[in-house]
């Protein structure tokens, strides 16, 4: 029987949350090893086992996969959240894309420099509200089904909730207006798996801090 995942990466969010919300919902059981010093972070760049000396990296069935989307793929096939055919992938690949490129705003606005922090949060809010959400708001209307591809739970609606979440934390009425996502939002969130992600004290991150922020410094500045 093969053991759990261990995922490599410092304990915080960044891009292995996204993997912890998909280990999460399939079921899966984790184990994580944190870099926390700056000799982890020096290890890494000597050990083969990191391809391209980066992470996220988890070990898995055997492999160690790097790259966020191979990891994220690779979990969605295992776990069938990647639809039924290739049509079905090609969509939940292009909503999951979507999604990555409004998380990734989120990512690095924690780190951006005081004097354009208020600009960049207007600009994450913006682009939420006018352009992302109502993109997914309109393919969930156009068909009428509970999730966004084939009527089944897949890897683009767990990461469009987990972006849900990151949204509301900047500014909590941000899905106020399109209902078919709180919608959606309240059913991933009530699934058994991701209700039990959503407590405290599970392996989810929290949201980023001045004081995650000065320790991360110490590791990789």
């Amino acid at each position: 029987m093969a053991g759990k995942p261990k995922l490599h990466y410092y304990n915080g969010r960044g891009r292995m949350e996204s993997i912890r919300w998909l280990l999460a919902a399939a079921g899966v059981e984790f184990e994580e090893k944190f870099i926390q010093t700056r000799e982890d972070l020096n290890r890494i760049k000597n050990d083969e086992s990191y391809m391209f000396q980066q992470v996220p990296m988890v070990e898995i069935d055997g492999m160690k996969l790097v790259q966020t989307r191979a990891i994220l793929n690779y979990v969605s096939n295992k776990h069938n959240l990647y639809g039924k055919d290739m049509k079905e992938r090609a969509l939940i690949d292009m909503y999951a894309e979507g999604v990555a490129d409004l998380n990734e705003m989120i990512l690095v606005f924690p780190i951006q420099p005081p004097d354009v922090k208020e600009t960049k949060l207007a600009e994450i809010k913006e682009k939420a509200k006018n352009r992302y959400f109502p993109a997914f708001e309109k393919v969930l209307k156009s068909h009428g089904q509970d999730y966004l591809v084939g009527n089944k739970l897949s890897k683009a609606d767990i990461l469009l909730v987990e972006a849900l979440y990151n949204v509301e934390e900047l500014d909590s009425s941000a899905i106020t207006n399109f209902p078919l996502l709180q919608a959606l939002k309240t059913r991933v969130s009530s699934l058994p798996t991701v209700k039990k992600f959503l407590q405290p004290g599970s392996q989810r991150k929290p949201p980023v801090t001045e004081k995650m922020l000065e320790e991360a410094k110490k590791i990789f500045m």
